[in-house]
């Protein structure tokens, strides 16, 4: 029984950069297969069992109604992929998915493809990465991680037997791409930090894998992707400023990739195919991208003619290309928009959406020739809906929305945005959610979550065991802070590297803003991130510690300053571009400035549940380890701090969906 909590052994460890002196009192912590590491991350999860045991009660109670939300046999609304309908479904008790088809038409008989259920036997953690049908349909070509560490095993089954080929690929990334000769499929691998920075093409049955691209640059990744045309296959070479596309013919696999565009620093793009063309998403003449379209045999710039300028105020977020139609994601006063343009017409239009605060994403769409476009909706009321969407009639047909068990009934809910403003002046929206009779008093309790990086946008969409909370009286918040793309990618580039602090400011502003309106106040607050969010978390409880009542940050990336000094780790040369290169003494210095870790100072913190994940590959577990170690050491509160770390998954947490419903339960007693 662990009343009292664990203190982490000090061994300091001096280090000297740019002038500065640092003392790391738990840089011992990253020995993984030290057992004393291991001693004191389970003393710290027993210390949160018991310090948590009083509300198990409640856990059970929020677990029940969470699954109590749940269809827990249900499937997912078909695929049409050539002559097959491609589905997945889940069975009540079964953690995970079961991928399945169906022969020409939805009353055929059922094929089971991939059952996770049976190859998660025997592990703690599985995960599918990729799942790629053949052309032909006639063998599947899929992935597994059993770790979280996000390495995975790829597999190649026969179909027609349900056999598996005795092909086995390990140490892939989760990126494959088939040729059109159905024998023929491009993966990539990792390095040593975890990069795909190779790419080899497989002949089933080969003695050997030809390697036909290497990307030297450890700033960049490698992805594959292939045309809806299914004409071409693509290498993606990306940093996080500057991209580079090589293409091949998908019926000529044997051949040699070609450059689309050459890469130049800070330039970033994409391609879609049609006909004679690509469709080029570029940012070279502004930051929101504008469209191009080029000619397949000579795709640089030099022959290129501008189909949609760049505009200030709507960003370009991704284009895609069917038989008739063209379509665009655009980013518009924080909304994500669908345009589509007939192109045999130029006639444009958008797709209307009913609510003035949503989330609309592209679902699967992989047929070429189709007049029909699949889109995922969504807002903070309304269950994930699956619309298929006729682009030359305008009209919708509703193909599926997420069942909400136990009576929800949306028009007991409302959602709203209302914007912040920070010390700058800049306006920062709010998306929100709370019960019908919600008074503000400040006297209610709200959750205010955060992330503010990478250009990720956070979507205001609906979440069944947010239920539990707002049915209680909470209020629950997105601060759509700098650092996102929601207001376009200046927004983004407002948010990192020497903006970075725009991000915290931002947030403690849409913090001041909920409580000063009367949505909450400070000793009702709580605040939830994770990740880069994590960070957020960090950064905004050393800034204001008084301003909030409890912090979740799940595997945070908190100890900025050892972490982007590691050039062997995952993810730290290529994110130079994101947080800067502290080797260089502007860089260095910044970050010094509000590294969570760096910063933590004698002042009465919130309570805090803090998660790690043993196997992370982005953040890894000693980052929350250490920093709870030392908020434990140098806090003058004696607020509750948790740390809880998975002993046997990487970034995602749980990987099984009855354990995932466990981990929010514990979360939100938090």
């Amino acid at each position: 029984m662990y009343l009292t909590p664990p203190v982490a052994p000090i061994h300091p460890k001096v280090s000297v950069l740019h002038g500065d002196t640092r003392t790391d009192n738990y840089f011992w912590l990253r020995e993984k297969t030290n057992p004393a590491v291991l001693e004191y991350l389970a003393a710290e999860n027993a210390y949160t069992a018991a310090m948590m045991r009083p509300e198990e009660a409640l856990q059970e109670q929020l677990y029940r109604e969470i699954l109590g939300r749940v269809k827990e046999t249900d499937l997912s609304v078909p695929v049409r992929q050539g002559d097959y309908f491609y589905y997945t479904r889940t069975e009540k008790g079964r953690q995970y998915t079961i991928y399945c088809r169906k022969r020409l038409s939805l009353e055929a008989d059922e094929e089971l493809l991939l059952d996770a259920n049976a190859l998660a036997e025997g592990h703690d953690y599985f995960r599918v990465g990729v799942f790629e049908p053949s052309p032909n349909h006639e063998l599947l070509a899929y992935s597994s991680d059993f770790d979280g560490d996000e390495v995975y095993t790829i597999r190649v089954k026969d179909l027609r037997t349900g056999g598996l080929l005795p092909d086995s690929i390990a140490g892939a990334s989760a990126a494959l791409v088939w040729a059109n000769d159905n024998r023929t499929f491009f993966y990539a691998t990792l390095d040593a930090a975890k990069r795909p920075y190779k790419v080899f093409r497989h002949s089933l049955g080969a003695p050997a894998d030809v390697l036909v691209y290497h990307e030297p640059d450890e700033r960049f990744e490698v992805d594959l992707a292939k045309s809806k045309s299914r004409a071409f296959l693509f290498i993606d070479s990306f940093s996080h400023v500057t991209s580079e596309y090589r293409y091949l013919p998908a019926d000529a696999p044997e051949g040699d990739f070609r450059v689309m565009i050459p890469r130049v620093q800070g330039v970033e793009y994409d391609a879609a195919h049609h006909g004679d063309h690509f469709y080029i998403r570029i940012n070279d003449a502004g930051p929101n991208f504008r469209l191009v379209r080029t000619p397949v045999d000579a795709p640089p710039l030099d022959q290129a003619v501008e189909v949609r300028p760049h505009r200030a105020s709507v960003m370009i977020e991704s284009v895609d290309a069917f038989r008739d139609h063209l379509m665009l994601e655009e980013r518009d006063n924080g909304l994500r928009q669908i345009e589509l343009e007939t192109l045999s017409t130029g006639d444009r239009h958008r797709v209307e959406f009913p609510e003035p605060v949503y989330s609309v994403t592209l679902a699967t769409n992989p047929e070429f020739d189709t007049p029909t476009l699949r889109f995922a909706y969504t807002s903070l009321i309304t269950p994930l809906s699956i619309f298929d969407y006729d682009m030359e009639r305008r009209t919708r047909e509703l193909r599926k929305q997420t069942d909400v068990l136990g009576g929800y009934d949306s028009t007991q809910y409302r959602s709203e945005r209302i914007f912040a403003t920070a010390p700058d002046g800049v306006r920062v929206p709010i998306s929100l959610v709370y019960k019908n009779g919600f008074q503000r008093d400040g006297h209610g309790a709200a959750l205010l979550y955060g992330y503010g990086a990478y250009g990720h946008s956070s979507e205001p969409a609906f979440a069944p065991e947010r239920l539990s909370l707002l049915d209680r009286g909470f209020v629950y918040a997105i601060a759509h802070v700098r650092g996102g793309s929601e207001m376009g990618r200046p927004w983004y580039d407002d948010g990192k590297l020497l903006h970075k602090k725009n991000s915290f400011t931002d947030f403690v502003a849409c913090a001041e803003h909920l409580a000063g309106e009367g949505y909450t106040s400070a000793g009702r607050l709580a605040i939830l991130g994770g990740s880069a969010g994590g960070l957020l978390m960090g950064a905004v409880t050393n800034l204001r510690p008084d301003l909030f009542h409890v912090a979740i940050a799940k595997v945070p990336f908190v100890d900025v300053l050892n972490t982007m000094l590691d050039a062997s780790l995952p993810l730290t040369v290529t994110e130079y571009e994101e947080w800067g290169n502290p080797n260089e003494q502007s860089w260095y210095d910044y970050m010094r400035s509000y590294s969570p870790y760096d910063n933590v100072q004698p002042a009465a913190y919130p309570h805090m549940l803090i998660t790690a994940g043993l196997n992370d590959p982005r953040v890894s577990y000693w980052e929350p380890a250490k920093w709870a170690a030392r908020l434990r050491a140098t806090g003058t509160d004696n607020k509750l701090l948790l740390l809880k770390t998975n002993m046997g998954a990487g970034h995602f947490g749980a990987s099984g969906r009855y354990e995932k419903f466990r981990e929010t339960a514990f979360e939100l007693t938090a």
